[in-house]
């Protein structure tokens, strides 16, 4: 329940921040073109609670916090009088209406910004990228990848932690290429090439990490089987061990590390096996048999309900590095962060529209309620990158040529200014239709993608 709560709560103050700064991008532009702003409402339906400023704007927050709208004077369902007409929307020149429009989805992108610059200027810790195991017979293999290779380059960009990485990684999407990878081997100074070539890179496996699809993992370290928090009335509890206990061994196999008592439990579902664990010094003998569990791919897994003793996974010093930057270097990094995740997302959707990018990678509330408590769990730092990409994504989602959205209307006044007269409303209404039937698609897809995720 706990955790519900905190979910919600993750995705009311997300989703109900990004929208009123993108209502208050169209807000506050019109205001500087001398339009009367009728109405400003963060959610639709019925207002759970509404105030009117000394200007006659009426703001209110309505029910369901999936949107929201600026009403202008001026636009459909608004009467004009003869002398309201300096207030109109629709009288304001094709430049004001454009600028009003954009205000909205550009605020988005400009709030990410921002994010990233205070995350900056704070300080973020970013893991380098040192490689763990290397699969055999994997590509990573194959190229001669070895553990403890420090990378440092793909393709001749530059990277600094495995965010980094991934981020170069998964813009390559659907790409035939062979990637160039510089690293620096364990106890070496000169950088060296490993070089993979893929085909329709992660085409189908877009929701597989890219160093997993490769072959190789991110280093952790390598930590002891002792057991920490307990979930009640889970096999951990039910069965007789204990917070502090160390798993040692398990059918008679010598256990080493934490990761190798999780496979053993996720690949034997409902088998009793005989564990060993040693508990204030010494070793005792027991049976534990790990309950199914139906993942969402359909496969089963078996699991105890316990979880690592905290404080055990801690990285060496050498792979944590502290990225803090000062108020005017920040700007120039925030905007290079802010730019390859606008760059990734706009070559996203062009490579969803050709196939390249399954429609199953189309995500809905369920899916952005989801990370957004997952983000908020993992602290502030992880929440507020979480809350720049929806951003990001946001702003972009609206600027496309889609008629209904911000960027449908902009490209209706784009070809006003080439035309230099409005395009008729026939014309806006048919293409309105098609619109929001194509809105309504792939809100439906999305749902759907949402609900199959559950």
């Amino acid at each position: 329940m706990l955790e519900f709560l905190q979910t919600l709560i993750a995705f009311i103050v997300a989703l109900g921040l990004l929208i009123f700064v993108h209502e208050y991008g169209h807000f506050w532009v019109a205001r500087r073109c001398g339009v009367r702003v009728l109405k400003f409402s963060i959610g639709f339906g019925k207002p759970l609670f509404s105030w009117h400023d000394r200007r006659g704007t009426e703001f209110c927050v309505a029910a369901l916090p999936l949107g929201g709208f600026v009403k202008m004077l001026g636009e459909a369902g608004s009467d004009v009088g003869s002398d309201e007409i300096k207030e109109s929307f629709a009288h304001k020149s094709v430049y004001q209406r454009f600028a009003i429009v954009s205000a909205g989805p550009l605020i988005n992108l400009v709030f990410a910004i921002f994010l990233y610059w205070v995350l900056f200027v704070s300080g973020v810790t970013a893991l380098a990228p040192f490689v763990g195991d290397v699969k055999p017979d994997s590509m990573a293999q194959s190229a001669g990848f070895q553990p403890l290779d420090e990378i440092i380059a793909v393709n001749d960009q530059p990277v600094e932690s495995w965010d980094d990485v991934t981020m170069v990684l998964v813009a390559l999407i659907g790409e035939d290429s062979t990637f160039t990878f510089k690293v620096v081997p364990e106890g070496g100074s000169q950088p060296v090439e490993r070089k993979v070539k893929v085909s329709q890179w992660m085409t189908g496996s877009e929701k597989v990490h890219p160093m997993e699809l490769l072959g190789m993992a991110p280093y952790f370290p390598k930590v002891p089987a002792i057991l920490g928090e307990l979930v009640p009335g889970k096999a951990a509890v039910t069965q007789g061990l204990q917070t502090g206990d160390q798993v040692v061994a398990v059918n008679g196999v010598t256990i080493e590390t934490w990761d190798e008592w999780v496979m053993l439990i996720r690949q034997n579902p409902g088998t009793q096996m005989q564990v060993g664990v040693l508990r204030d010094g010494q070793t005792l003998g027991m049976s534990i048999t790990p309950e199914p569990f139906t993942q969402q791919d359909g496969s089963v897994v078996g699991q105890i309900g316990a979880h690592l003793q905290a404080g055990l996974a801690e990285f060496p010093d050498f792979m944590v590095r502290e990225q803090q930057y000062g108020p005017i270097a920040a700007i120039g990094k925030a905007l290079t962060h802010a730019w390859s995740r606008i760059h990734l997302t706009i070559t996203s959707i062009g490579k969803m529209v050709t196939g390249k990018i399954s429609v199953e990678n189309l995500s809905g509330p369920i899916t952005i309620a989801k990370i957004a408590g997952d983000s908020a769990q993992y602290g502030m730092e992880s929440f507020f990158n979480f809350l720049a990409y929806l951003s990001i994504s946001l702003g972009v989602l609206n600027l496309l040529p889609i008629p209904v959205l911000d960027g449908g209307h902009l490209m209706y006044y784009l070809a006003e200014m080439i035309k230099g007269s409005p395009v008729s409303e026939k014309a806006q209404a048919f293409g309105n239709s098609v619109g929001l039937t194509l809105l309504i698609m792939f809100m439906g897809l999305a749902f759907y993608n949402d609900f199959m995720g559950l």
